[in-house]
């Protein structure tokens, strides 16, 4: 399997316990949450279901009882309630010859129909048998974020605190991901990896697309643009299947993709249709849960100040060349040099790099050291007049706070004499008006590094893509 340590060492771990454990998985729909469990636990399952992402209760529980003929339970009768079906899934359970039943329920927030009991009978089969028995591990996963932290994290009733463990996974970061194309042949190099994750980020899924008798230019315009692109309804599959109001969310995403440094809940609630702010504020809570947005403060700001931020790669990238679609089956091949595709590459290389924070710190040799990380903005005013934004602050417990500036380019990046005085007026406009008494480094973060010439000695310190790679 590639990557996912961690998670695996968490899964033996709830395996190797003396108790019953109730583990939920959640993440992103395409990113591997299903294939994790199978791979991690594969011969090991007791029992082993998946919801149906459109049944109604009496498929559902069709569904489910053929999983229990499945695992060994051929002679039960068909239940017709969910409280029938835990209660041949507890016999099941009892006959099982294995010390460690392993009992794994896929796609749990499809099986919670209107009007049919699931969460009830889901807290019965939990509290009143499960959590009193010593041998069962409990793993249910979702895509559908909001259910999971409505029902299962937030839960005010029966479940209210019985999840014992919790996976939020991740994307697959950069090494991962030439990992992967490692494993399947691809022949990329770091820069087509970083150019292919700026589209379609680190989910796993779309990755098993490409090919690699194909340059990157040629699978992302048979993904996305050719007449038969396999990836051309992903957006809306992808919306429509996590969340119930799938046109709201859509709402929420649009807002926030036409601003690259993103937008205040002021902000939001002032431009969407609802005027429900418990809604909104859902809304974004699964959001972020989800992987699809980040929330980030302005530096020297309060935590309520937050701003909300699009980081979602296929997302942004659907935003930019998919919503309305272009005609031209060999769209990118055709401009790959136009200013179009170079301002998208700067600005997917500014979030690929806010993606790999931790790889970015350790490339600084500040890893080990407390680092909040922020953005800045000052609009430019009488007592200080230019204007100037920071789009990375790492401010430090050591007293220095670096101003990252990321720039993608094909070659070596060179500093000429405008780029120079924009960064120094950038650095000293933020001393002035932050006041700050700490020691600013200006970090410039590149895809091939920079070019030595006589302004590139102003930078103190820099990191290249390839430093982003480091996993280890």
């Amino acid at each position: 399997m590639i990557g996912r340590i961690k998670e695996q060492e968490i899964l033996e771990q709830l395996y190797d316990s003396k108790e019953s454990e109730f583990l939920a998985v959640y993440g992103r729909r395409r990113i591997g949450k299903t294939y994790l469990i199978r791979e991690v636990f594969s011969e090991r399952f007791t029992f082993c279901h998946t919801g149906l992402s459109t049944g109604r209760l009496r498929d559902q529980l069709h569904q489910f009882h053929q999983s229990l003929c499945e695992y060994g339970a051929a002679s039960c009768p068909r239940p017709v309630t969910w409280f029938e079906a835990f209660e041949a899934l507890k016999k099941l359970i009892q006959q099982s010859p294995q010390k460690r039943k392993v009992v794994f329920i896929d796609e749990m927030p499809w099986m919670d129909t209107l009007k049919s009991n699931f969460l009830t009978s889901l807290e019965s089969f939990w509290n009143g048998w499960c959590a009193v028995r010593k041998d069962v591990l409990f793993i249910v996963c979702g895509s559908a974020s909001s259910w999971i932290l409505k029902n299962l994290f937030h839960n005010c009733g029966g479940l209210h605190n019985r999840i014992t463990s919790r996976i939020h996974l991740q994307p697959f970061t950069l090494r991962e991901c030439e990992k992967y194309a490692e494993d399947r042949n691809l022949k990329m190099t770091r820069a087509d990896i970083a150019q292919c994750y700026m589209a379609l980020g680190g989910i796993p899924y779309y990755w098993r697309y490409l090919q690699g008798k194909a340059s990157v230019a040629q699978n992302l315009d048979r993904l996305f643009f050719a007449e038969d692109a396999p990836m051309r309804t992903e957006f809306a599959e992808l919306y429509s299947s996590l969340f119930k109001d799938a046109s709201f969310y859509e709402e929420l995403v649009a807002l926030l993709a036409q601003k690259k440094s993103g937008l205040t809940r002021k902000e939001l609630a002032a431009s969407v249709k609802t005027r429900s702010s418990a809604k909104l504020s859902a809304c974004l809570d699964t959001l972020e849960a989800s992987g699809f947005i980040r929330r980030y403060k302005m530096f020297g700001n309060k935590v309520k100040d937050s701003i909300y931020q699009l980081i979602d790669n296929f997302t942004l990238f659907h935003f930019a060349f998919l919503k309305n679609l272009p005609t031209d089956e060999h769209f990118w091949e055709n401009m790959m040099l136009s200013p179009k595709l170079s301002a998208w590459r700067g600005l997917a290389f500014e979030n690929l790099c806010l993606q790999h924070q931790s790889q970015l710190r350790k490339a600084l040799g500040i890893y080990g050291i407390h680092t909040e990380a922020s953005t800045w903005f000052h609009k430019g005013d009488d007592i200080y007049p230019p204007g100037a934004q920071i789009d990375l602050l790492l401010d430090r417990a050591d007293n220095v706070i670096n101003v990252c500036e990321m720039k993608f380019s094909q070659g070596l990046y060179a500093i000429n004499k405008e780029t120079h005085e924009e960064l120094t007026q950038k650095v000293e406009t933020f001393r002035q008006v932050t006041k700050t008494r700490k020691a600013i480094h200006l970090t410039l973060i590149t895809t091939n590094g920079l070019l030595d010439n006589a302004y590139a000695h102003g930078v103190q310190s820099q990191v290249k893509l390839d430093d982003l790679f480091d996993n280890d």
